[in-house]
């Protein structure tokens, strides 16, 4: 074969080569394959179509409170509300302890999973930290909207 290398050195390395390259190509690809599962996508209420985020699927959605929306089961112990971000609106619904700084007009992040009616379901939900902070992802989406009105500043 002209294409090998005559020395035996340099034979033997092209070999290693090529034995090692095709090992490490499923294990790079395995590994990628593994944690496609723990990506989180956030979108904003108005990005939340279903082609985007389909039912089922683990997703970050961000945005306002809406005030009036925040409704308690104390039967059932869920929470329901609407995040906004003042183009669309989507029903959030959650079980458990809301954060402390959670209320109505304020930023936040809830993680979950669209249902198929196209309601949330929440397992996690983020509130904003102090009067100046808002979730990036829900700044930027409403700045790129053009509904950014920062009280004092920009987001932190």
């Amino acid at each position: 074969m002209s294409w090998l290398p005559k020395s035996p050195k340099a034979r033997r390395r092209l070999w290693i080569v090529v034995a090692v390259a095709p090992v490490l190509a499923l294990a790079v690809g395995l590994s990628l394959f593994a944690m496609r599962d723990s990506v989180t996508f956030f979108f904003s209420p108005s990005e939340a179509t279903p082609e985007k985020a389909p039912a089922g699927r683990v997703v970050r959605l961000g945005g306002l409170v809406e005030n009036g929306s925040v409704v308690r089961d104390p039967t059932t112990g869920d929470v329901a509300f609407s995040v906004t971000d003042n183009a669309a609106s989507t029903r959030v619904v959650y079980r458990g302890d809301l954060p402390d700084l959670f209320r109505e007009g304020q930023g936040i992040v809830a993680q979950g999973s669209f249902q198929p009616d196209r309601s949330f379901r929440a397992t996690q939900v983020l509130a904003k930290h102090d009067e100046n902070y808002m979730p990036r992802e829900v700044a930027e989406s409403l700045k790129a909207k053009g509904e950014w009105r920062p009280v004092e500043g920009p987001a932190t």
